[in-house]
């Protein structure tokens, strides 16, 4: 099988997948094992997965790093859990209060322009070559770490009024939009914890038109390669 594929392949990455466990199929599927992807996405998330496939894509991997991203997300009120997402143990509970529209819109714009967010412990974040959810997982205490992030804007902001928020979030490389949710809510004056997000977009690319990842253990090669990209930005 030749292995002189060079090109970007849009993925719509499954929920429960890593973002390695999609490289590692595509890689079978494609027969070639230089392939790189845009930017992780946790197993929860799903969304665009943008895979860099052969040397001259690959190269241009920080490149695509760094390009501002939008997500959907969903945040459920009242329940903080040990990874901040819906794949983890309630850790903490607390009352949601009454809560406005006016007063989610005004949470939101304080957490607009250059942001201090926590790197959530589970994270891929690494401590001394060590990831911070190996750590984590294995009982270690993880030391707070923190970065400074861009936040653009907090949109289709909606409450159902009782205890879930869903928003679309544009931001910039290096966001951890479970830091962002809960760091919603609690100035709301509740906790909480993501229980969907998705990625429709990584700087001019969308996820509509990706290959659906679920497709790529099945999908005939010559079928893949029909989604392929040029490799320039």
């Amino acid at each position: 099988m030749p292995t002189d594929l060079v090109g970007l392949l849009p993925v719509d990455k499954p929920q429960n997948f890593t973002s390695n466990d999609v490289v590692a199929v595509a890689r079978r599927a494609l027969g070639t094992k230089c392939i790189g992807h845009s930017g992780t996405l946790d197993p929860m998330a799903t969304g665009l997965l943008i895979l860099l496939v052969g040397r001259p894509a690959t190269r241009l991997q920080e490149r695509f790093l760094k390009l501002p991203k939008i997500y959907e997300a969903e945040l459920t009120l009242g329940a903080e859990t040990d990874s901040w997402d819906a794949q983890g143990e309630v850790v903490r509970t607390l009352p949601v209060p009454a809560l406005t529209q006016a007063q989610i819109r005004a949470a939101a714009n304080s957490l607009t322009g250059e942001v201090l967010q926590q790197i959530p412990p589970f994270s891929a974040k690494k401590i001394n070559g060590r990831k911070m959810y190996d750590l984590a997982r294995a009982g270690k205490p993880v030391e707070d770490r923190f970065n400074r992030v861009q936040i653009t804007a907090w949109e289709n902001l909606r409450f159902d009024g009782r205890d879930k928020i869903s928003f679309t979030l544009h931001c910039a490389c290096g966001t951890y939009v479970r830091s962002l949710g809960l760091m919603l809510a609690r100035a709301l004056g509740t906790t909480g914890h993501l229980t969907a997000l998705r990625r429709t977009h990584i700087g001019p690319f969308c996820v509509d038109g990706a290959f659906d990842g679920a497709q790529l253990k099945t999908a005939p090669r010559e079928e893949i390669v029909k989604y392929f990209k040029e490799p320039v930005l």
